[in-house]
């Protein structure tokens, strides 16, 4: 996938990821941590709809919604994981709304392309990309029904 298809919610976080040092690159890690949104009610009140991502060491469960052509990612992880919790709410925020098509199309590698591989553990770099990995399969199971 070209940098051109990379839609622009994705882009623009990677380009800010960027344009900052390595030490930066952590801190607005840790500040997309605080914004992941709540669980709407439906699942924070039916928890075993959410699927958990093992490859994270620490609990994450995601569960991604279609409606009207737009996806939406739910997850949920601990404050006590501020990394994994970060690219949680990066995921959540950057692929809301947009269709089917656009999600599928996310690069594999998009964890990588935030610079963050010398900050964060190759573990953690694992798990990030397992979110990404079951986001992409759970929308593609939707779309199939």
């Amino acid at each position: 996938m070209t940098d051109a298809a990379l839609p622009d919610q994705l882009a623009e976080i990677r380009d800010d990821f960027l344009e900052l040092d390595e030490k930066s690159r952590l801190q607005l890690l840790l500040e997309f941590s605080q914004e992941l949104p709540d669980l709407p009610a439906k699942y924070a009140d039916h928890p075993d709809l959410l699927e958990r991502v093992v490859e994270c060491q620490s609990p994450v469960y995601i569960f991604v919604d279609v409606e009207s052509d737009a996806v939406h990612l739910h997850a949920t992880a601990p404050r006590e994981s501020p990394t994994t919790r970060g690219f949680a709410s990066i995921l959540a925020q950057a692929v809301d709304g947009l269709t089917p098509a656009d999600v599928l199309a996310i690069p594999d590698d998009f964890p990588q392309m935030l610079g963050l591989t010398r900050v964060v553990s190759p573990l953690r770099l694992n798990g990030m990309n397992g979110m990404l990995r079951r986001t992409k399969r759970q929308l593609a199971e939707r779309i199939a029904d």
